[in-house]
């Protein structure tokens, strides 16, 4: 019993996801195209209610986007690698030049800031081993205020979601 109450008052800034909120984005998470008829047939209300929910999710920002996921390896992109980055600078300016330079790359697929070592984490996907030489070193390495650059490749994929809410 104590779970179905956690469920239920997600806080979200001023908007309280219910549990039919989460329900919502439960099966959104699992296929996006789903109809509002089919959402509200399997949580039990009317397609109305749905719609308006689902307004309400992507209004407040809940919902930020809906997706297509691709599969890396039939679209060419069959090299994962996680950078590890250190800047030389640390100050406001050098990272957020940094900042806007990873965004302009294509083969960088997420970026985090990091604690520890170093102050970047990024996932780069692309078509093989030259494709990422010459990105580590025409695009990455000549970003500037380049400190540190550490490479981990991925062997194999274990598991990769990107569902954030399960009931």
């Amino acid at each position: 019993m104590a779970k179905a109450t956690q469920t239920e008052k997600t806080a979200t800034g001023n908007l309280v996801l219910d549990a039919k909120d989460l329900g919502i984005l439960h099966l959104l998470q699992q296929n996006a195209r789903i109809t509002v008829k089919e959402i509200a047939d399997k949580i039990h209300l009317s397609s109305t209610p749905v719609h308006e929910r689902i307004k309400r999710m992507e209004t407040s920002g809940v919902i930020k986007q809906y997706a297509t996921l691709v599969d890396h390896t039939k679209v060419n992109k069959s090299l994962i690698a996680i950078c590890y980055v250190s800047l030389k600078e640390h100050s406001k300016t050098a990272g957020t030049k940094f900042v806007k330079s990873i965004l302009a790359m294509p083969e960088v697929v997420e970026c985090y800031t990091i604690s520890g070592e170093f102050d970047f984490m990024l996932k780069v996907m692309t078509a093989d081993m030259n494709a990422y030489h010459d990105f580590h070193v025409n695009k990455l390495s000549n970003i500037e205020n380049m400190g540190h650059v550490q490479s981990v490749f991925v062997m194999g994929v274990i598991k990769q979601t990107h569902q954030l809410v399960y009931v």
